[in-house]
């Protein structure tokens, strides 16, 4: 009993951040929940049940989901996520042959930090126009402007001070504070339209979506895999220091990132938002010391049963656009800054030459909306800046611009003497 209540206490914490995504993109929360139960199993099955880690929805995919929603439709969007867990399971496979060593080859720092910093970047308007009370494009006026300001500042606020200010267990859960707080602003100002909760049935089956296959949205998703894979490497990495275990050995990092793809793929099949690793639940894992992955388990089957409740999907459906608003400020600024500190962490020399240019093409790629087409298929966006920058980094020649350094220290040189 007490590891079903531990185990429904981890989804409690993943809770506010699984069903943001699904909110923020047009995807059903309860198809999401599903998603992440039965995501969170097969990963079980793959690694054996030997790491306590719960899987989610994605924030790297928010921008590529919203995009791929509104250009090719749900079930099309849902075969491009597909194919990216096929990517995954297909690092997993390379990794078990090469070992770590080619990732890092192909995606280093210089190339991860920049598209981590267009996935969080690129999604500002959307974040500033939902604060304001705007659909995420800009085209409709939701909420009166003034009013909104209000609802989004107080669920910014909210979640600025739980993530800076709050202490234990709820320090972990910035996002669903920022909802509840926002949420209560708007029931005051009475924006919240209850009809949807009103009409929906307690239990209801979730309204599932089957992909369908587009070349175009294929090719879009599969290079915002990048980021995530990358992101899973560092998740795994920080469960193991918290659990005293290498991960990376046993069951070794080749059958999580693969199970990070299985999951993924089957919770595309269904409608639901690629799964990952997420880092709230290993706060809460420290936190707890709730190391058994029998609780993650128990998690997960809660997800699934909550799935199932109309009714929790029709309230999740009625939270105003300006309370997301609010809390994609700091969430999608947090995004950018993790691609940041990628560069600063690793030391990445913005003088050299060759790693300046890879930075500012894939910024100005990615943020600037550069799309590149022949005929039908085209490429834009993170899938397109990601592919700039692993081509840009594999082709640059690694003593590019350093010839120049030289010289100057030598020019130095000679006028001392």
């Amino acid at each position: 009993m007490m590891q079903v209540l531990q185990g429904a206490q981890m989804l409690f914490v993943a809770f506010g951040a699984l069903v943001l995504v699904p909110l923020l993109t047009g995807l059903d929360p309860n198809v999401a929940l599903f998603g992440a139960g039965i995501g969170t199993l097969l990963f079980q099955v793959v690694t054996k049940r030997s790491v306590p880690i719960f899987l989610a929805s994605s924030f790297a995919f928010i921008a590529p989901i919203m995009y791929g929603v509104q250009t090719w439709g749900i079930a099309s969007t849902m075969g491009g996520l597909m194919t990216a867990g096929v990517v995954y399971v297909l690092m997993g496979v390379l990794i078990k042959v090469r070992g770590v060593g080619f990732i890092h080859k192909i995606l280093p720092p210089v190339v991860v930090g920049p598209v981590i910093m267009v996935i969080g970047l690129g999604l500002a308007p959307a974040a500033v126009n939902m604060a304001v009370g705007k659909s995420g494009d800009g085209g409709i006026q939701l909420i009166n402007g003034d009013t909104a300001i209000w609802i989004s500042a107080a669920s910014l606020i909210t979640t600025i001070a739980f993530s800076v200010f709050a202490k234990g267990f709820f320090k972990l859960m910035p996002i669903m504070a920022g909802v509840v707080v926002g949420y209560c602003v708007s029931l005051g100002f009475g924006v919240v339209d209850f009809t949807p909760v009103v009409q929906a049935s307690w239990l209801a089956m979730p309204n599932f979506t089957f992909p369908e296959f587009n070349i175009n949205a294929i090719l879009f998703m599969i290079p915002v895999a990048i980021a995530p894979a990358v992101e899973h490497v560092g998740d795994i990495l920080a469960i193991s220091n918290v659990t005293g275990k290498d991960y990376l050995k046993k069951p070794g990092l080749h059958r999580t990132i693969a199970g990070d793809g299985i999951a993924t793929i089957a919770a595309s099949m269904f409608g639901a938002p690629p799964n990952t690793t997420y880092s709230e639940v290993t706060g809460a894992v420290m936190l707890t010391k709730a190391f058994n992955p029998i609780i993650m388990t128990w998690a997960a089957i809660t997800a699934i049963v909550l799935a199932f409740v109309g009714k929790l999907g029709a309230i999740l459906q009625t939270i105003p656009v300006p309370v997301m608003g609010g809390i994609m400020i700091l969430l999608f600024g947090s995004i950018a800054t993790v691609g940041l500190n990628t560069l600063i962490k690793n030391q990445v020399d913005l003088h050299k030459a060759r790693n300046l240019v890879i930075v500012a093409v894939t910024l100005v790629f990615g943020i600037g909306g550069m799309a590149f087409g022949i005929g039908e298929f085209s490429l834009q966006g993170i899938s397109l800046c990601g592919i700039v920058a692993i081509v840009l980094n594999l082709i640059l020649p690694d003593d590019l611009g350093e010839s120049h350094v030289v010289d100057n220290a030598q020019m130095e040189d000679t006028q001392n003497n």
